[in-house]
């Protein structure tokens, strides 16, 4: 109760999946919305076309087709929260196609988005994921699976930002000053990190190695010590040269009886139905509508 009582911040981050740094983020009270962040992001990627990865939570129509309509792409996880249709007639029939139409769009005469479905398992249980790149030459399921389990890497990121970086709680005592105490956090982090990642590709490592804590300990070293002439080997080229994670294999954690503060269930399917015969005449009349715009 004491936890749930403090003032508390969001954060929603468009973290790029390659080299593991964020590309943008929104701030905000506890109660912000993640898929409102999100819109507003979305025109910081209009100079190319990016294809989002995202968790169960960003999902809906609206949300959906104002991606698309920004010329994006996006592979999103749905579960039994998200309703989908097959057999709709909208588009040509193929293995996993499924839409997104829901009543109201469709009272509104807006076009159902065509998406596909792939289907995964993570050794528990089944993982549902739509995206909206149809052609398999351009996304097959394999790459499209490889990209959502890159996207565990931004859950790694925000733990570096709250423990290993010790922003879990912020010293401002008044929210302006959180925000931009927050705000320079996060672009401290990303500045310490994509100039570590330069230092060791120019030195023949890997980026993707980088040790964020053996990083972190480099800076700082270097800052408390600036007033004496680093040693051979001590200078902070050299020390975050050597910040990269060791070979040692971490032991699945699982298995360990303590006790958990989430005890989540699975997301479950999403529920999939037969399209009517009215929402198939339906169909073929906003697709007539809009053909008709086309050709005028």
């Amino acid at each position: 109760a004491k936890k749930a009582n403090n003032p508390q911040m969001w954060v929603t981050t468009v973290w790029q999946l390659c080299i593991g740094l964020p590309w943008s983020w929104r701030l905000g009270p506890s109660n912000s919305s993640e898929r409102d962040h999100l819109l507003e992001m979305l025109s910081e990627l209009r100079d190319f076309t990016a294809l989002l990865v995202a968790d169960a939570g960003f999902f809906g129509y609206a949300l959906w087709s104002q991606i698309i309509s920004s010329k994006h792409h996006f592979i999103i996880r749905v579960g039994s929260n998200v309703n989908l249709l097959k057999n709709l007639g909208y588009a040509k029939e193929q293995n996993g196609r499924v839409y997104c139409w829901p009543d109201r769009a469709a009272k509104k005469s807006q076009p159902p988005l065509i998406l596909r479905l792939i289907v995964i398992h993570n050794g528990k249980h089944p993982v549902y994921l739509v995206t909206s790149v149809l052609d398999t030459k351009e996304l097959s399921d394999r790459d499209a699976i490889t990209a959502y389990r890159l996207r565990w890497g931004i859950e790694v990121y925000y733990r570096h930002v709250k423990q290993t970086f010790d922003r879990t709680k912020l010293r401002s005592h008044s929210p302006e000053n959180a925000l931009s105490e927050a705000n320079w956090s996060l672009l401290g982090l990303w500045a310490m990190t994509i100039h570590a990642q330069y230092l060791l590709q120019s030195q023949g490592g890997d980026p993707q190695r980088l040790s964020v804590a053996s990083m972190l300990r480099a800076y700082r070293g270097a800052m408390n010590e600036y007033r004496c002439p680093p040693e051979k080997g001590e200078d902070l080229r050299s020390k975050v040269g050597r910040a990269i994670l060791d070979n040692y294999e971490r032991k699945c954690k699982a298995s360990r009886n303590y006790p958990r503060k989430k005890q989540e269930t699975a997301a479950g399917p999403p529920n999939i139905t037969i399209a009517k015969r009215v929402q198939r005449k339906k169909a073929r009349e906003i697709k007539r509508e809009l053909e008709k715009g086309l050709t005028a």
